[in-house]
Formats: C-alpha cells, structure tokens, sequence
C-alpha cells in the first residue's frame, strides 16, 4: 500500500514539477497568448501545441532577423511532416508586417504583436527585450531551448532534429 501512495505521488509530483517548471520559464504563458494574424484574425498559439514550437520574435527593422528568416522557412519545411511548427511574432506595426509579408514570403504564420510581449520575451529569458530572440517549446508545451541572436547555418536543425523524434 505504502509502494502504490508513493508511486501516486511522484507521478503527481513530476506532472505539478513541470507546470511548475512550464509555468516559470513563460512558456505556460507563451501558449496562453492570441494574436493578429496578417488578416486581423485572432490565432492562439496553443492551437499548435502537440508540434515542436520555434517561435521567432522578431521586426520588419532587425536586420539579423530578416537574414535568419530564410533558415526558419527552411526548417519549417524540411520539418514540418515530423511535427514542427515555425511562428513569426513580429514586434511592428501590422501595416509594415503585412507590406513586408507582400515582398517575402514566409512559409510559416506571421503574427503581430506589440510591446506588451517584451515582458513575455523577459520572462522566457531574454532580459534585453532584444531582437531576434527564438525560443523552442518541445510537445509537451515546456521550454525546450532559447536563443537571442540570430541563428547560423545548421544550428537551428541542431535544436529541433533531437525534439521532432
């Protein structure tokens, strides 16, 4: 009987551990959050959970973020029948999202956000609030990696190859 209560409890110890976990890396709050798409209409991120998330903060003005789209689209394609999903916040106007969204095209959504997701981006660890900043949620919905900066050749393949197993 002792065996049986103890093992109830660890499970429920390691599922409370990682909302726990979730809950303080922003994640939790990441998959909370509904934004604008290019068309104006409300999308939530969680609507996507159960794939590799790479989400990308990003704007229309951050040069390393427009020269690191071309690996996202990549990965988002090269990946995407194993379970992956690319998402582009973009910390802009929605005008200029949409205008640039007319001259590159992006094989993954776009959303459009504002200010108010720099406190986010702080609370998933990047306490800048600067750009590009990318975190990756497994499929769980937990805080798999996060990088601020751009990402480089086969890095970003790199993070997601060992989730997407």
């Amino acid at each position: 009987m002792l065996g049986a209560v103890g093992a109830a409890a660890a499970v429920a110890g390691a599922l409370f551990g990682a909302f726990g976990v979730q809950r303080a890396t922003g994640a939790a709050d990441l998959l909370r959050l509904t934004l604008p798409d290019l068309d104006g209409r409300p999308t939530a991120l969680k609507s996507w959970q159960g794939s590799v998330m790479v989400v990308n903060f990003w704007a229309t003005w951050c040069a390393p973020c427009l020269e690191e789209m071309p690996l996202l689209a990549a990965a988002q394609q090269n990946f995407a029948r194993r379970g992956l999903q690319t998402v582009g916040i973009a910390l802009d106007q929605g005008e200029k999202i949409r205008d640039f969204a007319m001259k590159v095209r992006v094989s993954y959504p776009l959303l459009v956000a504002g200010s108010e997701v720099i406190g986010l981006m702080k609370q998933l660890g990047n306490p800048s609030g600067a750009l590009p900043f990318t975190v990756i949620l497994d499929r769980t919905g937990a805080l798999a990696y996060r990088k601020l900066g751009a990402f480089k050749g086969a890095e970003l393949e790199g993070a997601v190859d060992s989730l997407l197993r």
